[in-house]
């Protein structure tokens, strides 16, 4: 009896696929290189006054469907934004992914074929579109700028089950928040993260600064 206990739970184990633990949300994006004349560029899109975070840099991306993977939501969504097809985007591969307490994002890399900046034609979620060129993000590094993430708890927070009750020494966090200084554009946050790991991974370069850091 104990090996049938034993074997219906590795056949449950082996089959689950596994999710960060806390029911974060879901979301994919896809980080797009795009020929302007000759040269690779990244482009980047800017949110409307219509969605979540107006006027914020992004790229184009949103939440991961039911059923869906998040390979097949970065290139759903691309294709809802920019009115692209399919077969126009190349996926080359997945970077590191994003997970905080609320949300889980993943980045795929890769290309927007056989178009221009003028030719896409974005859906009402994008204001604006703009590119820039892959070499400076080559030659210029993001600043990192700091805050301090701290627990609070409420007041009918059960003490008396943990150890060493109100006296806990709960850790704080120090998060390093990337910064891009461009000409007439934001790239901060989430975005510029990817975009300094993107870098990072095709220069063959260490990751330059610690996302988070335990004090």
């Amino acid at each position: 009896m104990l090996d049938m206990e034993n074997n219906r739970i590795r056949d449950k184990i082996s089959q689950y696929r596994p999710e960060p633990l806390g029911g974060q949300r879901r979301f994919s994006v896809f980080l797009p290189l795009i020929d302007i004349d000759g040269e690779t560029h990244i482009l980047f899109e800017k949110r409307s006054q219509t969605v979540s975070q107006p006027g914020e840099t992004s790229f184009p991306g949103g939440a991961v469907e039911e059923g869906e993977t998040y390979e097949e939501a970065a290139i759903r969504e691309t294709v809802e934004e920019l009115n692209v097809k399919e077969s126009q985007i190349d996926i080359y591969g997945e970077i590191d992914y994003i997970a905080t307490h609320t949300h889980v994002i993943y980045c795929f890399a890769g290309e927007l074929k056989n178009c221009t900046l003028k030719s896409l034609q974005p859906n009402k979620e994008v204001e604006s579109l703009f590119t820039i060129p892959l070499d400076y993000f080559l030659t210029h590094q993001p600043e990192y700028h700091y805050v301090d993430l701290i627990m609070e708890h409420k007041e009918d927070f059960p003490f008396e089950l943990i150890s060493n009750g109100d006296k806990y020494r709960w850790t704080t966090r120090k998060q390093g928040i990337p910064f891009y200084r461009l000409e007439g554009q934001y790239l901060w946050g989430f975005t510029a993260q990817f975009t300094h790991r993107f870098i990072d991974i095709i220069t063959d370069r260490q990751t330059t600064e610690i996302k988070g850091e335990q004090i």
